[in-house]
């Protein structure tokens, strides 16, 4: 299927309403969708389930990213592996305004691509004998001790590339190429912006990260450097 391009990023996220499970990519500044984050925040969905590696960024006394969700109390869960990333989440999750599920960045990654992959589960040792494994199937493997940890996935997925084409195949820069590839692949939707928008066969095939087949919508993102002010 020819993925549609969408030329504004409001009719790109159309259809994800409040309650709304989604994943967005990013590491840190590098890779952030925030373009699709801008038009969440102005559609003013709420009581979403967010899975991230951190909730949002701060640069000094300014906080980037998915902390203007927080800060406007949209969001409610957070699944994710660095939640004092920032001062709004933690200081929501201190009042028990918000939930979360802490997971170790290497289990976050890799429940994220096993649900890509179609793989029902995995062994891990991390977390192994501390509260993070309350709750979890585990076994002795060679003489230590593993959890059972199960795939991660979303109803939408919220993804940042350099380049795409109008079918939707995606070219990561640098560190942009965090989570956003594996979470392209998990969601029963990906939604992706990129800095540059071509026309189908301008992409070389041997440097696409990507696919289409894993995108149903891209569009072509304008640059907001301090849009939550």
């Amino acid at each position: 299927m020819i993925t549609k391009a969408f030329g504004g990023s409001l009719g790109a996220i159309h259809d994800v309403g409040d309650g709304a499970i989604i994943m967005f990519g990013g590491f840190g500044l590098a890779g952030i969708p925030q373009n699709l984050i801008r038009a969440l925040y102005e559609k003013g969905t709420k009581d979403l389930t967010v899975i991230s590696n951190n909730p949002g960024s701060r640069l000094g006394d300014s906080e980037y990213g998915l902390a203007p969700l927080f800060q406007a109390g949209r969001v409610k869960k957070y699944i994710g592996s660095y939640p004092t990333a920032t001062r709004s989440f933690k200081t929501l999750y201190e009042a028990g305004k918000v939930e979360l599920e802490l997971v170790p960045q290497g289990t976050l990654a890799e429940r994220i691509r096993a649900k890509g992959a179609g793989i029902g589960g995995f062994y891990v040792r991390t977390g192994a004998g501390t509260p993070l494994a309350e709750g979890k199937e585990s076994r002795i493997i060679n003489g230590e001790q593993y959890i059972f940890e199960m795939p991660l996935g979303a109803d939408f997925a919220f993804v940042k590339a350099y380049r795409g084409d109008t079918y939707g195949n995606l070219v990561y820069r640098y560190t942009g190429a965090n989570f956003n590839p594996a979470m392209a692949m998990a969601a029963g939707v990906t939604i992706a912006e990129v800095e540059e928008l071509v026309e189908p066969g301008v992409l070389d095939p041997h440097a696409i990260h990507t696919p289409g087949i894993f995108v149903h919508r891209i569009l072509k993102g304008e640059r907001y450097d301090r849009w939550y002010e």
